[in-house]
């Protein structure tokens, strides 16, 4: 056990957080994060940011959003932490949302070469429709695997491929680079029943309009000019209704109306990404977290 990695995905609002600090006391670990959008120090409410706790934290709010953050970037950063909590003689406990960084964690990343950065994010709707179907028409894989409803990650790929001749997927079934053995790690997820999901984010929504949502995002907005829409942090799920809000163009039911379609539709990704890139990890879905709590701490004695 000692010389494990666990790994603790869930969809948003599944309380990973929180069970990730139970994991560290018992275990004596220390939590690294991997979630895309607690890396930035300018918008902690909204990201869900854990509170500063006695258990060592890595990678949350370290970097502004003005820098462009990559997954290959966690990744280097991130192995290199896990063997320093390694040498520590600590448990490496990595949580959060994001696949992809729990990807390159298991299976290795390729190293693409630097392309020049496009992005698309600027169009409206109606032009980015045009823009992809005239991208897929010249290579029908360009976006395998990928939301083309994602315009960070669609923009990736027009880039690597317009810079490379390859595609992202060409790219990704190249050899890896891996740092880690399958056997290193401890893999959990977190599926509660998406009703009590629901519940879950609206709860934490209106909890973060208590902390102080609000101020932070008119705070952000002042250091960050809207139509930077170029910047990654602007995608966290909140920061455009609440300034459609702010504007008064839509109500305080109509922002919450919006924050649960959104965070629902966001979470729905994430148990599909679950269901189709982790097949073997082991699933808990109890509702009650003192159950759950208890059920994956026993798992954890065990292995």
């Amino acid at each position: 056990m000692n010389k494990k990695i666990i790994l603790l995905f869930g969809p948003t609002a599944s309380g990973k957080s929180k069970l990730a600090i139970d994991i560290a006391n018992k275990h004596n670990g220390e939590i690294l994060n991997a979630d895309s959008m607690q890396v930035y120090k300018e918008i902690k409410i909204l990201s869900s940011r854990p509170d500063k706790n006695k258990i060592k934290h890595h990678f949350y709010g370290f970097i502004s959003a003005k820098k462009n953050f990559s997954v290959g970037e966690w990744y280097k950063l991130a192995s290199k932490e896990i063997k320093k909590i390694q040498k520590r003689k600590k448990v490496p406990i990595i949580v959060g949302g994001t696949g992809l960084y729990f990807r390159a964690l298991t299976e290795g990343l390729v190293q693409i070469p630097k392309v020049k950065k496009l992005d698309f994010s600027h169009l409206i709707p109606s032009e980015r429709y045009l823009m992809v179907n005239q991208y897929h028409k010249k290579n029908p894989k360009i976006f395998e695997g990928i939301n083309r409803n994602d315009i960070q990650r669609v923009s990736r790929a027009i880039s690597v491929y317009e810079g490379t001749g390859l595609t992202l997927k060409e790219w990704q079934n190249k050899e890896n680079k891996k740092y880690f053995k399958s056997k290193d790690f401890i893999k959990l997820c977190l599926s509660p029943p998406k009703k009590d999901l629901e519940n879950k984010i609206k709860k934490r929504f209106n909890q973060m309009l208590k902390k102080g949502a609000l101020q932070e995002v008119r705070k952000y907005k002042k250091i960050f000019l809207e139509h930077a829409s170029h910047i990654s942090a602007n995608s966290i799920i909140g920061i455009y209704e609440i300034g459609l809000y702010q504007k008064k163009s839509i109500n305080i039911k109509e922002l919450k109306e919006r924050v649960l379609i959104k965070t629902r539709q966001y979470a729905k990704r994430q148990y599909t990404w679950q269901r189709g890139q982790m097949k073997d990890w082991n699933v808990f879905g109890d509702i009650n977290y003192l159950d759950l709590r208890k059920k994956i701490l026993s798992y954890l004695s065990k292995t």
